[in-house]
């Protein structure tokens, strides 16, 4: 049986919507350490469409002498939830759109896979629900913007163990859940 890893980055008060408020912390190598341990162990990475919509441009032409990621994001077989996205792999190679939400559908890939999600708040909100995250990652930056997309939104309530604790040389704070 494999298992979920699931990293977000997220402010203090809760948002994930396009982090682009990261670009002023920098990426550290403690924090490239930190995520390629994430991704590491992944035999498939788990996209909501919105994100593997994001992801395809900025990765899909980047090589490894640009970003030690770009070989895990290229090569990696790429499974997007989505019931409106027609031929993914035409949008970014190695990659399959498995159609709308359904949670036996991914017990059965989780069954095979190590996989790995970033961002895709929708989808990891079902994930959570139906208890198929093993490892919830929040890098959680110093501010706080106010306004936007949130992973646990009113109403959306969950209660999750706490694993670890980890302060990056940045500010950021990683911090680790698992199921209750």
């Amino acid at each position: 049986m494999g298992v979920i890893r699931v990293h977000e980055f997220t402010t203090v008060d809760g948002v994930v919507d396009a982090p682009m408020w990261t670009v002023d912390y920098g990426f550290p190598e403690d924090l490239a350490a930190s995520i390629g341990a994430l991704t590491a162990p992944a035999t498939g990475i788990l996209l909501g469409r919105t994100t593997f919509e994001m992801f395809a441009p900025a990765w899909s032409t980047r090589t490894a002498e640009e970003d030690a990621g770009a070989p895990f994001f290229n090569d990696t077989t790429k499974y997007v939830v989505s019931s409106t996205l027609g031929d993914a792999e035409a949008v970014w190679r190695n990659s399959t759109a498995l159609g709308g939400y359904a949670a036996d559908r991914i017990r059965e890939l989780k069954a095979d896979h190590d996989l790995y999600v970033s961002g895709s708040a929708t989808l990891v909100r079902q994930l959570v629900a139906d208890g198929l995250v093993d490892e919830l990652h929040l890098y959680v930056y110093p501010l706080a913007v106010g306004e936007g997309i949130r992973l646990f939104p009113e109403g959306h309530g969950q209660k999750l163990s706490l694993g670890g604790v980890e302060a990056l040389s940045n500010g950021v704070a990683h911090l680790t859940y698992g199921p209750a």
